[in-house]
């Protein structure tokens, strides 16, 4: 019961200020399990004026997907990605799921500014405002994913290749014994944090640009590419 949910779970229904109103956030929440968490995270971070792509492992019990497309139902601005990944830890899969939030979030009516991306187990400890104060203070029309050149003791993460093995419920990232080709474009990777806040224009760059489709071909076999992928386009000059 939609209503019930409204109510009984106080999602805020209006925006709290016009400078919120005029700032919309869009959020990807890749999530697997425990309900009750995703529904206090979404409760925490939700305004009606914002977007939230939900991507909910293939791997899900039918419980859960069913309970989740309930909740998301009783929303018009939460939506269940249109193509889901069975997603292993550390695994290409990972980087897919947000790929595959993000093509569907540029297709959106409502235009937001920024996205972030969270996993079911964040909880924020700032407002909708606070967060959008800090993004015009000090990050106005740039991206939130620092990192560094890859270190020598992560090199091993892009120079062999890896597999993903998902089998009974069991899954996992693999190397193998195939050293991997250098990056395109003779590319220095970076590395850093999978978590990030990026323009809706970089967004639109990353799924477009050859240089970013190359790069995330070539990350298919390498290990937690979520890690590097964001910060090395990010260093691209331009």
């Amino acid at each position: 019961n939609c209503s019930m949910v409204l109510k009984t779970l106080h999602f805020i229904t209006r925006p709290l200020s016009d400078e919120e109103g005029n700032f919309s956030l869009a959020y990807i929440i890749t999530i697997h399990k425990e309900l009750e968490m995703f529904v206090k995270l979404l409760r925490a971070i939700y305004m009606p004026q914002n977007i939230y792509c939900i991507h909910v492992d293939e791997k899900s019990p039918k419980y859960y997907k069913a309970a989740v497309q309930n909740i998301v139902n009783c929303f018009e601005n939460i939506f269940i990605s249109s193509k889901r990944e069975n997603v292993v830890y550390a695994g290409f899969s990972r980087l897919q799921a947000d790929i595959n939030c993000m093509r569907d979030l540029v297709h959106s009516k409502i235009q937001w500014n920024y996205v972030i991306n969270l996993c079911g187990q964040d909880y924020p400890i700032k407002t909708n405002k606070d967060i959008i104060q800090y993004i015009k203070s000090k990050w106005n029309g740039k991206n939130m994913t620092p990192g560094v050149v890859q270190p020598l003791h992560m090199k091993h993460r892009t120079q062999v290749s890896y597999r993903e093995y998902v089998h009974s419920g069991t899954s996992y990232v693999y190397p193998t014994k195939n050293r991997k080709v250098k990056p395109p474009y003779n590319l220095t990777i970076y590395f850093g944090s999978a978590y990030y806040i990026l323009t809706k224009e970089f967004v639109e760059f990353t799924l477009t640009d050859a240089r970013a489709k190359d790069l995330l071909e070539w990350s298919r076999d390498t290990y937690s590419p979520d890690e590097h992928y964001w910060v090395t386009l990010n260093r691209l000059n331009g």
